[in-house]
């Protein structure tokens, strides 16, 4: 799909992708800590990859902009019976190049997630964020998310 005016497409994922994305995901305060960008470490991420392209209920979307990954997110359809048996898409893993942060490109890959969301039959969208994200909570505060929730996580 294109999105008029930012000359972005998304699609899904291919696994000669992985190491631009790893690249992405390491190429932040918190992710230079946890991602392993050498070829060491390449196979737990192909090995990740499998799993998600595998499950029908995971998408992994590549950004492009003139033929360049601009960013990346992975969106989750959950299945629920609370809420009515409500559908949940969870947006997560989102990064966008450095290079090309500040043109729009993260608003138009929340807009793409959203439409994909809706057309999946989702009656909410949700993310985590981390706390010391205080950049990211004003975006999602400007699309419209509202931090409603506290989250617990434990490292296995």
């Amino acid at each position: 799909m294109e999105l008029s005016g930012r000359g972005l497409t998304f699609r899904r994922a291919v696994a000669g992708d992985v190491p631009a994305l790893v690249a992405l995901l390491a190429d932040d305060v918190l992710g230079v800590q946890r991602e392993q960008t050498g070829p060491e470490g390449l196979g737990r991420y192909d090995a990740a990859f499998a799993l998600i392209d595998a499950d029908p209920n995971q998408f992994l979307c590549v950004a492009e902009r003139e033929g360049q990954i601009a960013g990346t997110l992975q969106l989750s359809f959950i299945p629920g019976l609370a809420r009515g048996g409500a559908m949940r898409g969870q947006i997560e893993a989102v990064r966008v190049a450095a290079g090309m942060r500040g043109h729009g490109i993260g608003r138009a890959m929340f807009d793409w997630a959203i439409a994909e969301c809706r057309a999946r039959g989702c009656a909410l969208v949700q993310l985590t964020t981390d706390r010391s994200r205080a950049d990211a909570h004003r975006f999602y505060d400007g699309l419209g998310f509202v931090a409603s929730h506290v989250g617990y996580k434990k490292q296995l």
